[in-house]
């Protein structure tokens, strides 16, 4: 059997990528910790629609309101976005795959009645509990 060639182009590299947080990451639990200081209540890492087999960081279920919030680099951030120098071509297609499959979620999500969130980790925190909060006022208001 042939050896599959792995991602990371050093082993340095593979322990850097996989070191990464999949949730919990900083920026979501700042989000977090300033919704939740606002009496906001809501749910964790969990699937808005239960048939549809993607994950929102932030959920409310009962405005229907998904939060996403998007690391720079693994998202294709048009401010931060860096181009990797090692395996780029698998880093390209890796992104462009990301925000395909964002642009989809979004489409699939708005289509049963949810209002999507997308918001780039570099956002400061108080400019996202704002872009929170106008959602959740306009679901309460509709």
């Amino acid at each position: 059997m042939a050896e599959r060639k792995s991602w990371a182009s050093t082993p340095a590299a593979r322990a850097t990528m996989q070191a990464n947080r999949g949730r919990d990451t900083r920026p979501e639990l700042a989000l977090r910790r300033a919704l939740h200081s606002r009496g906001l209540r809501y749910y964790v890492n969990r699937r808005p629609e239960k048939t549809i087999r993607r994950t929102a960081d932030i959920v409310f279920p009962r405005a229907r309101v998904a939060v996403f919030v998007d690391g720079c680099f693994w998202h294709g951030c048009p401010e931060h976005h860096t181009v990797a120098k090692a395996n780029a071509r698998f880093w390209a297609d890796k992104v462009t795959h990301n925000r395909v499959r964002d642009l989809e979620t979004n489409e699939l999500l708005r289509g049963r009645g949810w209002n999507v969130l997308r918001i780039w980790e570099h956002v400061p925190v108080d400019v996202a509990v704002n872009a929170v909060l106008s959602a959740l006022g306009a679901r309460f208001r509709s």
